[in-house]
């Protein structure tokens, strides 16, 4: 596939990493930091540069990843380039409609990814505009399985609830975490080892949720014993609120989510 990234940020950096294990793509970078393209052609032996091509073809992939502040904007200057390329956006917040709009096309795939695609352990909600086939659907597929899972979503505003739980969701492991290593700390373990702990426990505990046939809540009580230390550390969560915080957290993404998305997608 020929495929042209606009914008070299790290979204962009970790997909091109994963399509270049996949296959021998064609890949042409645009961004306006020579930095980053430099950066991009010597690791990945890319093609870039600062300025966008004259003209695009039916059977290009443009990949949008710049911010959501600049893409209309990218959109218009596109609009005379196209020529009926499938487009990708990763831009977060824009609308299907807003984009098919600005971009003159119903040739457009929606995605909302997450940061760990730099690690190639992604997780991508795709959402596709009426004027994409199924061969553009696999296509898009292609694209973005390169750094990790990939789910249909139903319908747009499935958008809005997938940025609540995998779009954001990592930083949420990452305030448990950051939590759980400054407990560490205060028990007397020093940063890197409790570091060390923190990250073993966590990658333990989910590599035994996704082998064990067990609902999560069943493994939790599994560690759990009646008037035991874990008990104690559980009811003092649930004293807390902790998890109806994390849920109505997650509400307040989504709702977040839906409020930029009307904002950006304005003309």
């Amino acid at each position: 596939m020929r495929i042209t990234f606009i914008g070299g940020g790290n979204m962009a950096n970790a997909i091109i990493a994963g399509l270049i294990k996949q296959a021998a793509h064609r890949i042409h970078v645009v961004d306006p930091d020579a930095g980053k393209v430099e950066r991009l052609r010597q690791e990945y032996d890319v093609s870039g540069g600062a300025t966008l091509p004259d003209a695009f073809d039916i059977g290009d992939i443009v990949v949008l990843a710049v911010k959501p502040q600049h893409l209309r904007d990218l959109c218009l200057e596109l609009e005379p380039r196209l020529n009926g390329a499938l487009v990708i956006s990763i831009a977060a917040g824009i609308r299907l409609d807003a984009l098919c709009r600005w971009l003159g096309s119903k040739r457009v795939v929606r995605v909302m990814p997450n940061t760990p695609a730099m690690i190639g352990k992604g997780v991508s909600g795709l959402f596709a505009s009426v004027g994409v086939s199924e061969d553009d659907r696999q296509d898009a597929n292609t694209v973005m399985q390169a750094a990790g899972i990939t789910l249909w979503l139903q319908n747009e505003q499935r958008i809005d609830d997938i940025t609540a739980v995998s779009g954001s969701g990592p930083a949420y492991v990452f305030y448990f975490i950051e939590s759980m290593i400054e407990a560490a700390q205060q028990t007397g373990f020093s940063e890197a080892e409790a570091r060390r702990l923190v990250l073993a426990t966590f990658e333990g505990a989910v590599e035994l949720a996704k082998q064990s046939p067990l609902p999560v809540s069943a493994l939790r009580t599994n560690v759990m014993s009646k008037g035991g230390t874990t008990e104690r550390a559980i009811a003092r969560f649930e004293a807390e609120g902790v998890k109806q915080a994390i849920i109505a957290g997650m509400l307040d993404c989504r709702d977040r989510s839906i409020e930029m998305g009307q904002q950006l997608s304005q003309d």
